[in-house]
């Protein structure tokens, strides 16, 4: 028998597990109950409001990935603009920091246990870092932040990632779970849930296997382009140090970056060596190094990873007035966060 468990958080999607829930549902029926649906929660049973006017749904247990069988995490619904408490981002952040990225870590290394998400559940799970190189999808609003996190975005409908199920969009629930009946239980299920519910399975299913597909190479104007945007880059990076041993930027920063699921106090030491702008920066007591800084319009701008509070590359544009910093750190498609820091030496 396989089981399945649903995970509910506070916020999440109705459309994300409850389409799911229906398609397992149906299958057990023409199974013979070879397969069965739970709603889990990370914290055990519960009242879980939804972030679809706070509607509530109760889950019968606690997530047990020692279970085996499939686990299923839905996306957030809230506001896909803006830094609000009820906004998406928010909601997965406040999700991510719970028990939830544990037990969905030990899912992830179970042998028999197979995961599965459902638009925004991807990201829920590369922002806890659970998805670095693996392929899969989000949905589409999400995929810049979520290619920020080290997953491997791919651009279908549902992808398959071996013991990762994923699927893109707020309807993409019908898909995964078509998907994965049909992957488990066999086709004439899945094709018997497709006519109960008068829906057949949309796109193909993305796999990393047969034929890759042949890219076209860029034309010669494109080629020129690309060129031409190096050299800036080089002039760019030419101008940090316009013959000086030193720059604006140099010296050690006490920073904060005020992010929607949290404020990060993050330490960046600065130095021009031999005309080239390096630095670091310490967040959470990890130690990472500024990534191609580059001094553009007199602000100087870089690319770092930070793992807290939750897994991202972010790309950083700062400018420098005496010794206060100004500036902004945005990771895709989420909104800005702004940074203000001060120098202490």
């Amino acid at each position: 028998m396989i089981n399945v468990q649903i995970v509910l958080f506070d916020g999440f999607d109705l459309l994300d597990a409850l389409a799911p829930y229906e398609v397992f549902g149906a299958a057990a029926i023409y199974s013979d109950n070879a397969i069965t649906v739970e709603l889990v929660t990370a914290e055990g049973p519960r009242s879980v409001p939804s972030g679809v006017g706070g509607l509530r749904i109760e889950a019968s247990g606690r997530l047990s990935p020692e279970r085996g069988g499939i686990i299923l995490v839905p996306g957030a619904a809230g506001g896909v603009e803006g830094e609000g408490y009820d906004s998406v981002p928010a909601i997965l952040g406040r999700a991510m920091n719970t028990e939830l990225t544990g037990l969905m870590r030990e899912a992830l290394e179970h042998p028999d246990v197979l995961v599965a998400t459902v638009c925004g559940g991807s990201l829920l799970l590369a922002m806890g870092g659970l998805l670095e190189g693996r392929h899969a999808v989000t949905h589409r609003l999400g995929m810049d932040v979520f290619g920020a996190t080290g997953a491997i975005p791919i651009p279908a409908r549902v992808v398959d990632d071996g013991d990762l199920v994923s699927g893109g969009g707020v309807t993409s629930g019908l898909d995964v779970a078509l998907y994965l009946v049909d992957r488990e239980l066999g086709p004439r299920i899945a094709h018997e849930v497709e006519r109960l519910f008068e829906y057949e399975r949309r796109g193909t299913a993305w796999r990393a296997e047969g034929m890759a597909p042949v890219v076209r190479k860029p034309s010669e104007g494109e080629e020129q382009t690309s060129e031409s945007a190096t050299a800036e880059a080089a002039k760019a990076v030419a101008l940090t140090s316009c013959g000086k041993s030193a720059s604006v930027f140099d010296g050690e920063w006490e920073a904060a970056i005020a992010t929607p699921v949290g404020k990060l106090e993050v330490h960046f030491s600065i130095a021009t060596r031999d005309g080239r702008i390096q630095g670091t920066a310490t967040q959470g007591g990890e130690t990472v190094e500024l990534l191609n800084p580059v001094l553009a319009g007199g602000n100087l701008l870089w690319s770092m990873r930070v793992s807290k509070p939750m897994r991202l590359h972010l790309k950083f544009e700062v400018a420098v007035d005496g010794d206060r910093m100004i500036g902004i750190a945005k990771a895709g498609i989420l909104p800005a966060s702004k940074l203000t820091g001060r120098r202490v030496s």
